[in-house]
């Protein structure tokens, strides 16, 4: 039952999908696979010499914003572990599922094929970290559900108090970081990266198109090309560690 891979899915509005696709390959140094999907709505960025952990998807309704994809040998067996820890069930495909955690996120289930290579820092980044935005009614339920459900990742507070951090066993790409909002509204989630410098990466991120939202104690918040919200992050690309106090 354990998680063999980890994949960061940007979900951005169909009518914006070229521009995600161009923002997100070009700051991951990746190149995009065939388009996939009724709609041709999926597709994977491809890093040379490695395996892919990041995907992006056209969404026909709302805003969109992320979630994770766990890759896992047995799909039956995590769904229906998922489902007892209290999970609900939102979509099922021939061969992995979609399912909605207690608070609202959306995440997926689907079989491993052999990754296990993670992608190199790129440009000094590294997108290494799924933020799951969630509303203080829902927080403590959520942080048990995936504690609960990610049973060999570790699970610390973080840098803050609102923060909880679960780290996955060495060698998988994707961390999950809960955040418990200041007020009530339904729970989302956006991509973070973890960046050597801040200032360079956010120059750089401007001139591709993203624009500045804010600032916060270790992390600037920036808007794709797409519309999507995501974070810059002041943590070690290669560690995924805090650089500054």
């Amino acid at each position: 039952m354990s998680i063999r891979w980890t994949y960061a899915f940007a979900d951005r509005p169909a009518d914006r999908f070229e521009q995600a696709c161009a923002f997100w390959t070009a700051v991951t140094d990746t190149r995009l696979s065939e388009f996939r999907g009724e709609s041709k709505e999926f597709t994977t960025l491809l890093p040379d010499g490695a395996d892919p952990c990041a995907k992006v998807q056209g969404v026909r309704s709302g805003e969109g914003g992320a979630h994770p994809d766990f890759a896992v040998t047995d799909v039956a067996a995590f769904v229906e572990e998922a489902v007892r820890l209290g999970a609900d069930s939102a979509a099922e495909h021939e061969g992995w599922a979609v399912l909605r955690s207690p608070a609202g996120q959306l995440f997926c289930v689907v079989p491993w094929n052999g990754e296990s290579v993670r992608p190199p820092v790129a440009h000094g980044s590294r997108l290494d970290q799924l933020c799951l935005d969630v509303p203080p009614s829902a927080f403590d339920a959520e942080v048990a559900f995936w504690t609960a459900l990610l049973a060999d990742w570790e699970s610390t507070p973080g840098s803050l108090p609102e923060f909880r951090l679960l780290r996955p066993p060495h060698g998988l790409p994707l961390r999950l970081l809960l955040q418990r909002l200041g007020e009530e509204r339904p729970a989302g989630a956006h991509l973070d990266l973890a960046c050597a410098d801040i200032d360079a990466t956010r120059a750089r991120h401007e001139r591709l198109g993203a624009s500045f939202v804010t600032e916060g104690r270790h992390w600037t918040v920036m808007r794709d090309p797409a519309g999507g919200l995501y974070c810059l992050t002041a943590r070690d690309p290669r560690t995924g560690r805090l650089t500054e106090s």
